[in-house]
């Protein structure tokens, strides 16, 4: 975002000179120095000089001049009906938005029209069905530093969602920002920045209000005490800046007083601890596919919500995202929702009707913002009044449910009936969008109303027979009695017919071919509607704020109602996939590291293929790190990603695609899947993957569950079975995680025979045509020397006979030739050596047994009879290593030591 955005210094210094209008612009865009003033000039809403400029670009709009006594404008307006579609362009941009508005009646004020912003648009506070693009949640964040901990609070302005939480990690914040996902974000003094996504607008805002005393007061005036509700003053801190930040969006809006607009619809701030939920961070959200799938040859796949999300409304569905963004790791409430999702798979009848009814359901959780806020119209209130007539009809259908989530979620359903009746009562079945030109109120809610409407009636019902009378009265047969909104009523009377004209007619307006009059009785007749039609209008409005002030009083009653109707259509969702897709109701057991699947599917995949071979998991104390080996394309991926998700959907409360599944609990999903770079920050695709390998490290528990795939790939063979070695030591001595481990270094699968706890499984394929000798053999081999390979996708015990890489290059198009010379190589290829000495170091070119003592290749440090210091320095100190007693850890400090010299 640019970082000026006010009025430039050369209008601020002659700000004597301006006019009125230009002199309130530009003072506008001092005061909001941060954002894009769009100011109202009529139906349009206006931007000059550079801002115009830029307007003009970005929304390929024309650029105008405005012309005065002071000089010439650029000036750039977006008409206000269609203005929100150019505000999203301006958002994409970087921008934000401050609309302001006229504050006065032109035609009762004498000089320049007031105006004020209303509103601030930003990317994490917008509230507008055209710019919110999805059901989803549109979190604004805030993170506040200080006492060595870090203060998160999160808001949905829109719902009126609000979430606290505080780390004494920026990893762990950085986690939570990954599990949310902010649009948008203020940041206090000394707080970090790293932690937020690149899309996310991060801006730091006033330090006053990060100040203890400022925050805890604008807490309280929320939410009473904070120390009642909050851990930590840095979380205090948070909440109160994040408030602060959302009032000051708000503008003046809706406020008399031209004051910053309370957001009175927030009735609950969420305190949670972290390790209330299973830890996904970012890598795994998107490891795993729950929300987003990175296009693969241009397009995007299913992800895990596409299957899950069977959801009526959109309620259910961002309640949906939320339960799997934060699975739960306490039993009881686990297996409370399993329980009312077994009793909906099975009452076929009950999860169809309600299924039904929920479509029925608005999403009373904004709308009951814009209430509060003053922005809904007559249609919002009735679609409230519809979600709440279903609400009884709700209530039947779950009459006879037996367990206890459902039966409490029935107890929950309030139809706030005083609402519904004033609502009935007050607002027309079908009433205009704009609420300030009548037609919004019933007949008989109001008598004062009624008679000013049945005078307009009446009044105009006189005009209506007023033609035929005067017709008759004059002989007049052409003569014609109209209404414009300029002149008003008029009886005109064409020229051919004007000696005709009685006395009593005034002339109004002359026409080419016709008069315009009226009489004495018409003007009467027309100032009586007028003033009645100008009356009702203004009542009607205020009658119609009165009963949207109402509603808007029992905004805590209708949100509560909202969370129980999306709780019920999750449950609702999640009985209707488990009963069309064969999922099975998963069991927890107190068996530590317990993985237990029977046929377990994955979720996604399954539904994108034409067959599926399902495959078992047993994980569990004794055996709970499993090395997988097997060709690419066999499925060793797709099988760790199953596992994970299953256990993912059963502890956000989801029935799991297998045929039985025993699982304990799990408190992370780490993965170290795929592979990826980040050059814009500088890593290349071997340094972000050990980076992600020491973030497992240093967190995960025995309690966690943990996927890796290739761990060491990006470096020399000899360096990466090292790191792969080494890791899988420290998760199975100093973590004690159940542990999901794919490679392709065969040497791995030895660690089953020394390390308790560590076996073996593979993907088998099988071969037609010609074998390469030692897998005729029995022997391992890292491929084969011919044949086509038939991958069955079937997990079997014991490490995997051949990685059959030359044949999936060959299946994958790689020329014939290279596929050939690959052969040829492959079968001059010293395996046994290769074995024994636990891989060739083909980085380089030299077996690790033809380096001499003192660490240079025969012929020199680089094998060709040049002698090199550095290379010499570096065998130095890989001599001085003592092997016998270094950690895995310290062996990957040491390899990042390594690598280091190396580069210098």
């Amino acid at each position: 975002m640019d970082a000026a955005l006010g009025a430039p210094e050369k209008m601020a210094d002659r700000a004597d000179e301006l006019t009125p209008m230009m002199r309130q612009y530009f003072e506008l865009c001092d005061t909001y120095d941060d954002s894009l003033v769009l100011f109202q000039v009529g139906d349009f809403y206006e931007a000059f000089c550079d801002a115009a400029e830029r307007v003009s670009r970005l929304c390929e709009i024309t650029l105008t001049k405005r012309e005065d006594s002071t000089g010439q404008y650029p000036m750039a307006g977006i008409p206000i009906d269609n203005a929100e579609s150019y505000i999203e362009t301006l958002l994409d941009a970087g921008y934000r938005v401050a609309v302001a508005d006229q504050v006065q009646d032109p035609e009762e004020t004498t000089g320049v029209v007031d105006r004020a912003v209303t509103r601030i648009v930003t990317p994490g506070t917008l509230t507008e069905d055209e710019l919110l693009r999805t059901d989803d949640n549109n979190f604004v964040a805030c993170l506040a530093a200080g006492e060595g901990a870090y203060g998160l609070a999160l808001l949905d302005v829109s719902t009126g969602d609000f979430y606290a939480t505080s780390a004494d990690r920026e990893s762990a914040i950085a986690d939570e920002l990954g599990r949310f996902g902010p649009a948008e974000a203020i940041v206090g003094p000394d707080a970090p920045t790293d932690p937020f996504d690149a899309e996310c607008m991060v801006t730091p805002y006033d330090q006053a209000v990060f100040e203890l005393d400022a925050a805890r007061d604008m807490v309280a005036s929320y939410f009473g005490s904070p120390e009642n509700l909050l851990a930590t003053d840095v979380e205090i801190r948070a909440c109160g800046a994040l408030l602060d930040y959302a009032e000051y969006t708000r503008g003046a809006e809706g406020d008399e007083d031209g004051q910053r607009g309370r957001l009175d619809y927030l009735n609950h701030l969420t305190r949670y601890d972290p390790r209330e939920y299973m830890l996904l961070d970012a890598v795994a959200l998107e490891s795993l596919e729950l929300f987003e799938r990175r296009a693969v040859h241009g397009r995007a796949g299913a992800t895990l919500i596409d299957v899950l999300d069977e959801t009526a409304c959109a309620l259910g569905s961002r309640e949906l995202k939320d339960w799997l963004r934060r699975p739960l790791v306490e039993r009881d409430r686990i297996e409370a929702r399993h329980d009312a999702v077994a009793e909906l798979t099975g009452d076929v009848r009950t999860r169809e009707r309600l299924h039904d009814l929920l479509r029925d359901v608005y999403d009373v959780e904004r709308l009951i913002s814009r209430v509060s806020r003053g922005r809904a119209n007559a249609r919002d209130l009735r679609s409230l009044k519809a979600t709440l007539d279903v609400v009884p009809d709700i209530k039947a259908a779950m009459a006879d449910c037996e367990c206890d989530r459902l039966r409490a979620l029935r107890a929950d359903l309030d139809d706030l009936a005083e609402v519904r009746t004033l609502v009935g009562r007050a607002i027309r079945d079908e009433p205009p969008i704009e609420v300030t030109e009548g037609g919004v109120i019933k007949e008989g809610y109001d008598a004062e109303l009624d008679d000013l409407r049945e005078t307009e009636r009446s009044g105009k019902a006189w005009i209506d027979s007023l033609e035929r009378q005067e017709r008759e009265r004059t002989g007049i047969d052409s003569l014609k009695v109209g209404h414009n909104s300029v002149h008003g009523y008029y009886i005109e009377v064409t020229n051919a017919n004007l000696d005709a004209v009685p006395d009593d007619y005034t002339r109004r307006q002359t026409l080419k071919n016709s008069e315009r009059f009226y009489t004495p009785e018409l003007k009467a007749r027309e100032d009586e509607i007028i003033q009645a039609e100008q009356r009702a209008d203004d009542l009607e409005y205020r009658l119609f704020k009165e009963v949207r002030a109402t509603v808007a009083a029992e905004s805590e009653r209708v949100q509560s109602l909202a969370e129980t109707l999306a709780t019920l259509d999750v449950l609702v969702s999640l009985a209707e996939v488990a009963a069309k897709h064969d999922y099975a109701q998963p069991e927890f057991v107190d068996e530590p590291k317990a993985t237990h699947v029977e046929g377990g599917r994955h979720p996604v995949v399954e539904r994108t293929q034409e067959s599926f071979v399902p495959n078992d998991t047993h994980l569990g104390a004794d055996d709970f790190f499993a090395v997988i080996t097997g060709p690419n394309m066999s499925g060793k991926s797709t099988y760790m990603r199953q596992v994970a998700l299953i256990q993912l959907m059963a502890q956000a409360g989801s029935f799991v695609p297998a045929a039985a599944a025993e699982l304990s609990l799990v408190d992370r999903v780490f993965t170290r899947v795929g592979a990826s770079d980040d050059i814009a920050g500088g890593k290349s695709t071997f340094m972000v993957e050990m980076t992600e390998l020491a973030d497992i490290l240093d967190n995960a528990t025995e309690r966690s569950l943990v996927l890796l795939d290739e761990v060491g790939r990006g470096t020399s063979t000899t360096d990466g079975l090292a790191i792969a070695r080494a890791v899988t030591e420290y998760v199975h001595d100093e973590l004690g995680a159940r542990t999901l481990f794919a490679t392709h270094h065969h040497e791995l699968t030895a660690a089953a025979d020394s390390l308790d706890g560590v076996f073996n499984l593979h993907f088998a394929a099988d071969q037609r045509g010609d074998v390469s000798a030692t897998e005729a053999s029995g022997g391992s081999s890292a491929g084969s020397s011919g044949g086509d390979v038939v991958f069955d996708h079937e997990i079997r015990p014991g490490p995997a006979a051949a990685s059959y890489g030359v044949e999936v290059a060959s299946e994958a198009g790689v020329p014939e030739a290279v596929v050939e010379r690959s052969r040829e190589l492959l079968a001059e290829e010293p395996v046994e050596e290769e074995s024994a000495h636990e891989g060739t170091n083909r980085t380089n070119g030299h077996d690790p047994s033809t380096v001499q003592a003192n660490g240079e290749a025969p012929g020199g440090a680089d094998g060709t009879g040049n002698s090199d210091e550095p290379y010499a320095d570096l065998a130095a100190t890989i001599r001085e290593q003592n092997l016998a007693t270094t950690t895995p850890l310290e062996a990957l400090s040491l390899l990042q030591q390594l690598q280091e010299q190396v580069e210098e």
